[in-house]
């Protein structure tokens, strides 16, 4: 089964740079986009339903053009009886947090697709306090989801550089939002916690990156963060293949994440 995450920086603007038509040509099981910018209702028809494909969109109830996550499933990997997809949940299920649709949890009979834009922490201290506060309100979903006995894999612009093998610049951003220790602590106690970060786990050295800033071409230079990941459990991961930073595809400000997994689950 092969995955994409993609945080497309507009949907509707991914769409007229062709980026869309090159998701859909990599025939993968599903692919999981963030900041889709949009409500379903403003896309044409092949793009909210491309052939062989079954969506499912939560968007921003506060302003229009604003977050926003889809998620994308072959109807053949839906309907299979073997790992059926079971229900969808939108939201964390806590109305703070679920106002500015950022979250979808897929639920198939072996596991738990989540595809989540988490909030960016700029803005003032009241929008990092937001943002600390979700983590943990998505560090208790994915808990509880395990404790049940469901496998986990969550997608997604996690909006924070791990470790300083992640950004190109650390010691110029250790006071910026997305590269703070107490939002980096975050993610050491979500690895701590047992899951995984695929990418880092398969690749303990490698630098690479899936966000650049476009104001400053920082692309061109490859100035970048990885700020998207794949997580699983740590029982899960053992099912994992591999995964892919694909850095050469264009269409956004981040690139897309393809992720392999065993399909004799």
């Amino acid at each position: 089964m092969n995955i994409i995450t993609w945080n497309v920086n507009g949907l509707r603007a991914n769409v007229k740079k062709g980026a869309f038509d090159w998701l859909i040509s990599q025939d993968v099981d599903a692919f999981c986009l963030q900041e889709t910018k949009v409500h379903p209702d403003q896309l044409d028809e092949a793009v909210k339903n491309p052939p062989g494909y079954v969506s499912y969109f939560d968007h921003s109830k506060l302003r229009k053009g604003y977050s926003g996550v889809a998620v994308f499933v072959k109807k053949e990997v839906a309907e299979n009886p073997k790992n059926k997809l079971e229900k969808v949940e939108y939201g964390l299920g806590n109305a703070e947090f679920d106002q500015e649709g950022r979250f979808l949890a897929l639920f198939f009979k072996d596991f738990v697709l989540i595809n989540c834009y988490f909030p960016n922490g700029g803005g003032g201290p009241d929008r990092l306090t937001y943002k600390l506060k979700f983590y943990d309100e998505f560090l208790k979903f994915i808990e509880k989801q395990r404790k049940a006995g469901k496998n986990v894999i969550f997608c997604g612009d996690v909006n924070t550089a791990h470790n300083e093998i992640d950004i190109a610049r650390p010691k110029e951003n250790e006071n910026h939002t997305g590269f703070l220790r107490i939002e980096r602590d975050w993610m050491d106690k979500l690895v701590s916690a047992g899951y995984v970060d695929i990418f880092r786990t398969f690749n303990p050295e490698k630098v690479q990156y899936t966000w650049w800033d476009m104001k400053t071409f920082a692309r061109d230079r490859n100035i970048g963060w990885r700020l998207d990941y794949f997580f699983v459990n740590k029982e899960f991961f053992p099912k994992i293949k591999g995964v892919q930073v694909l850095d050469e595809v264009l269409g956004s400000d981040h690139c897309p994440l393809l992720l392999t997994v065993d399909s004799k689950w």
